[in-house]
């Protein structure tokens, strides 16, 4: 199946007094019609940044997109003209923020954005458009939703305006949806039911790009997994092979970081060392200061992304010495 949106070897930079910082190194990763891929990794790996690019919401400057191109149906969206990317911003592609407080303006009522999104993109009347937001907040769970259009966000719990944010980003049907740690700081009950919204978004053919740190999360809701440490996308692949099967060291580190029903053991295992400076990454493989099967070639050489399998990709010079075949 083609891919409804396509991003090829985008590089990201933002300037600082220290030089040139690489937030985002040479990422491709595509999304197709109904599928849910997690992107994942520390904080401060690129994973925002990348989901920023996408509708051109780096701040410029002192952010710079250095190279790639992001292809949205035929459409090179770091080369459209403004007015083309109006009218797929929110209609084609939504985004859900990961503070719905800071995406939703503190001076207007929650029910006058969820109109204004409406009529911006669709031709329709101001009571019909009322009418779909109402019904829209209803059908993500918030009680009494004539009462809360009425509310400004302040008068809104954390969980709420979550849900405000998610059916903002559903209400216009679009083809692809980027949630930004949509269940940071959320209690795990209000995390599930918007988990469980996030996954209707398969029904209805919608591509989703889940961005977290959370591997919990992954499990129960992707079927495909992207992780990316230090600026670079370093494993790709179907959800239960990655996570059964790592292929790349940092992600066989990350998972045996992770505390799980079958973990038996006191302690948890830790990922020794440091994230390299994103000011000055050093030669050759990122992780291989902190790799226990690092050796001189990965040092010196930058291991490219390659098919390990079909559908699998690592960037690691011992990934196929890693691999083993899971039912």
């Amino acid at each position: 199946m083609e891919p409804v949106l396509d991003i090829r070897h985008l590089s990201v930079t933002f300037d600082t007094d220290d030089g040139p910082l690489m937030a985002v190194d040479d990422v491709s990763l595509a999304l197709r019609k109904g599928e849910v891929v997690g992107l994942v990794g520390e904080s401060g790996c690129g994973k925002s940044v990348t989901a920023m690019s996408i509708l051109r919401l780096v701040p410029m400057p002192p952010g710079r997109i250095v190279s790639g191109e992001i292809l949205f149906e035929g459409l090179d969206l770091l080369k459209a003209p403004a007015r083309a990317l109006q009218g797929i911003r929110g209609r084609r592609i939504s985004m859900i923020f990961q503070e719905p407080m800071s995406a939703l303006s503190p001076l207007h009522r929650v029910g006058d954005q969820l109109v204004e999104a409406i009529r911006l993109h669709e031709r329709t009347s101001l009571a019909d458009a009322r009418r779909v937001a109402e019904d829209w907040l209803r059908k993500v769970g918030i009680p009494d939703p004539g009462q809360r259009m009425r509310d400004y966000p302040f008068n809104l719990s954390g969980g709420m305006l979550q849900r405000v944010m998610i059916a903002m980003a559903l209400l216009l049907r679009p083809a692809v949806i980027v949630a930004d740690e949509p269940t940071t700081a959320l209690d795990v009950t209000i995390q599930s039911q918007i988990l469980d919204l996030l996954r209707e978004t398969k029904s209805r053919d919608t591509a989703l790009l889940l961005i977290t740190h959370d591997l919990g999360v992954v499990w129960e809701t992707c079927d495909r997994v992207v992780v990316m440490y230090a600026a670079r996308i370093v494993e790709e692949g179907p959800l239960r092979q990655v996570f059964e099967n790592p292929v790349h060291p940092y992600t066989e580190a990350l998972l045996k970081s992770v505390i799980s029903l079958t973990t038996r053991t006191d302690r948890l295992e830790t990922i020794q060392g440091q994230v390299p400076s994103a000011l000055a990454y050093p030669p050759g493989c990122r992780f291989a200061p902190r790799c226990p099967y690092a050796f001189d070639r990965c040092r010196r050489e930058m291991p490219p992304m390659e098919e390990i399998t079909e559908g699998r990709r690592s960037a690691c010079f011992v990934a196929r010495r890693l691999l083993h075949h899971v039912d």
